[in-house]
């Protein structure tokens, strides 16, 4: 079984002060990001919200948009029509359950329109402040080759990492799960030589080739 303390004490010395990649300042503003980042980059995702949070600063905003106006604004970061639709009707739905606040369970924003588990965390990580972990594909594939978890399903990942890590700091470890998995333990031609995870990984192919 892979030494989650070591992995979790190694990955925190080489991203002491990791943060996510989409640029955000409210937690609206990362729900909207993390909706536009399915299947996008997230250096993308940052040059579209550049204007428009700029517009569309509440969620009334969002729930009041014209559909064909607000598909074109969003058009650069793909599937552009269902994101857009899924966007503002999760903002209908936070304005007239939620006074267009962002609730900060993960219950009520699973309940929303195009929130998954995975959107949820990041934003109760990243915009609240709590401790949890967001599979994505890059901790998918990270926790997998290092034998933290052998499975695909996200919510089993979640729950295994969640047994194994520190529970204060789930966030700050997930994070810098997601940077490695960018920078180092990427899918294709893993930088294995360079990775400060090598003696810790129980990935039969750790060559990097």
């Amino acid at each position: 079984m892979a030494n989650a303390k070591k992995i979790a004490e190694l990955l925190l010395k080489r991203y002491p002060s990791p943060k996510l990649a989409l640029n955000f300042s409210t937690p609206l503003e990362l729900l909207v990001a993390t909706i536009l980042s399915a299947q996008c980059t997230d250096a993308r995702v940052n040059e579209v919200t550049r204007q428009l949070f700029k517009k569309y600063r509440k969620a009334e905003d969002y729930a009041r948009a014209d559909m064909k106006r607000f598909e074109e604004e969003i058009r650069p970061t793909g599937f552009y029509k269902n994101k857009a639709k899924m966007i503002v009707e999760c903002c209908k739905r936070l304005v007239e359950d939620y006074g267009g606040d962002v609730p900060d369970t993960l219950e009520e924003l699973t309940g929303l329109p195009g929130v998954g588990r995975k959107t949820a965390n990041m934003v109760l990580g990243s915009a609240f402040g709590k401790q949890t972990m967001a599979v994505d594909t890059h901790v998918l594939r990270v926790s997998n080759r290092l034998g933290l978890v052998r499975s695909d399903d996200p919510e089993v990942v979640e729950e295994g990492l969640v047994r194994q890590f520190p529970k204060g700091r789930l966030t700050k470890i997930n994070l810098a799960m997601i940077l490695h998995g960018r920078e180092t333990c990427t899918a294709r031609r893993p930088k294995c030589m360079e990775c400060v995870l090598y003696k810790e990984c129980e990935w039969p192919d750790k060559t990097g080739r």
